[in-house]
């Protein structure tokens, strides 16, 4: 009994002296984080992604606008291939727009609220606000969280948030594996908050206009051969058994084939400019998913999307949508299998 009273007055000592030195309780700063949620405006924010699920890492530059309570643009820019990607949300729908390729996607998607969006601030916060199992450190600059996700693709498992303590800014994220291993690493080189933005800010056509008139097309020259790549991770019990060359109308195209338990197939193929930016519509057909390095379209059986002038084509009856998301989130930026 006196050791439960002498613990009790520690206890209470320790959040004295917390308070007399002004430092805030984790409740406290829980709820300055809900209000800043609740209040902000909007935001212009700028970062750094490394990825490191490859062989080798890969870096993207990201841009983040975001106008309450339902307008977001989000660039992502390999600082290698000079080629970017947009994911729009505005009163029309979602948007993925590849810039260099024509390419317009259009969605009817609850995007960005389906699941943990490690450059979104407000994603970050509710991933904090919303787990329990949440631990939390401060230091003189910085509250760190570390929480659960809720990425679509399930090997990004675990998070650390840092935020500035000055107004709660983002600084850096990691998310980890399982292991605890860094898989994808954000970091914020600026942040502004309530900004304003102009009429057009969000503009589909705009924004493809805008970004055709900075960039090239980055795509192989029609004399240089394919580079083939091959998912550096496959489902237990499944293996590589064949790749064939097909020719066809609009060049080589290579069919690769996987066997086992959960069977699959791989198509690639140089990327071409399309004609015209209308939207193709994928209301009811498909769902935008963020690979890290490149966003692609998910239908219940199939999963596209375009890397370093290659448009890839993932299609099996046997794999769950993690299991897809895993296999095309280990194709880039290899040449092995």
């Amino acid at each position: 009994m006196k050791k439960a009273i002498w613990f009790a007055a520690i206890g209470l000592l320790l959040s004295m002296v917390l308070v007399a030195c002004g430092e805030k309780t984790q409740e406290d700063i829980m709820t300055d984080l809900e209000n800043k949620k609740e209040e902000m405006t909007g935001y212009k924010a700028t970062a750094t992604m490394t990825l490191e699920t490859g062989k080798e890492q890969q870096t993207y530059g990201v841009e983040v606008w975001h106008e309450a309570d339902s307008n977001y643009r989000v660039a992502l820019e390999n600082e290698n291939q000079d080629q970017s990607q947009i994911i729009l949300r505005n009163d029309e729908g979602v948007f993925v727009l590849t810039p260099a390729l024509n390419k317009s996607f259009r969605f009817q998607s609850d995007w960005p609220t389906n699941g943990s969006q490690v450059y979104l601030y407000e994603s970050l916060i509710q991933d904090i606000l919303m787990d329990p199992e949440r631990s939390f450190q401060a230091d003189e600059e910085f509250y760190v969280f570390q929480t659960n996700t809720n990425y679509q693709n399930k090997n990004l498992h675990t998070q650390e948030i840092k935020l500035n303590k000055k107004d709660l800014s983002p600084v850096q994220v990691k998310v980890m594996n399982a292991d605890l291993e860094v898989l994808v690493q954000l970091d914020f080189t600026s942040f502004e908050w309530n900004t304003s933005f102009n009429e057009g800010d969000f503009d589909t056509e705009r924004n493809m206009t805008g970004a055709q008139m900075s960039e090239e097309p980055a795509m192989a020259e029609p004399s240089e051969p394919m580079m083939v790549h091959y998912p550096m991770y496959k489902p237990d019990g499944t293996e590589f058994e064949s790749s064939e060359s097909v020719g066809s109308e609009d060049g080589e195209r290579v069919v690769l084939q996987y066997k086992g338990e959960q069977p699959f197939t791989i198509i690639q193929e140089k990327s071409k400019v399309v004609p015209a930016s209308t939207p193709m519509n994928m209301s009811g057909q498909g769902e935008p998913v963020d690979l890290g390095f490149t966003i692609g379209v998910m239908t219940g059986e199939s999963l596209t999307w375009t890397y370093n002038g290659v448009d890839f084509f993932l299609a099996s009856e046997n794999l769950s949508a993690e299991e897809m998301l895993s296999i095309a989130s280990s194709v880039y930026g290899t040449e092995e299998k």
